[in-house]
């Protein structure tokens, strides 16, 4: 798959994750449509989020919108994707709170954007879907 001209902003999730770069985004015949999108083609973590399901319950589409913001459930993922992905989804939160969206995403863009073969690197291997390099640090 290779990277669009423009990421929709239907692909920020409601965590701070960028669903574009996401493994099921990318590994699938039938890609997933974002987290704001139906649960259709999503893993079941994915349509059982407790933090999805935060947000419909306060009415709210994304984390940064809450006033317990970042609260212990954003705070356990920051942990688990600094550690694992060099991401910080309270960075992409505080991001889009302040520059908005299509901003975050411009620049997210040119993060996971292959420069061998202009395919999107993925966030949870850091491999691209096109050529299947292994980009080494993102």
């Amino acid at each position: 798959m290779k990277m669009c001209d423009e990421i929709e902003s239907i692909m920020y999730a409601p965590c701070g994750m960028n669903c574009k770069v996401c493994y099921k985004h990318l590994s699938s015949k039938k890609p997933c449509k974002g987290c704001l999108n139906s649960d259709e083609d999503k893993p079941e973590h994915c349509r059982k989020c407790s933090i999805k399901n935060c947000t419909k319950e306060k009415e709210i589409t994304y984390c940064f919108e809450c006033r317990g913001f970042p609260c212990k459930l954003i705070k356990n993922l920051e942990k688990s994707y600094i550690k694992r992905y060099r991401v910080s989804i309270i960075q992409n939160n505080e991001t889009v709170k302040n520059e908005g969206i299509e901003c975050f995403m411009t620049k997210e863009k040119e993060r996971w954007t292959c420069v061998r073969c202009s395919g999107i690197i993925s966030l949870h291997d850091a491999k691209c879907s096109e050529c299947h390099a292994q980009i080494d640090e993102k």
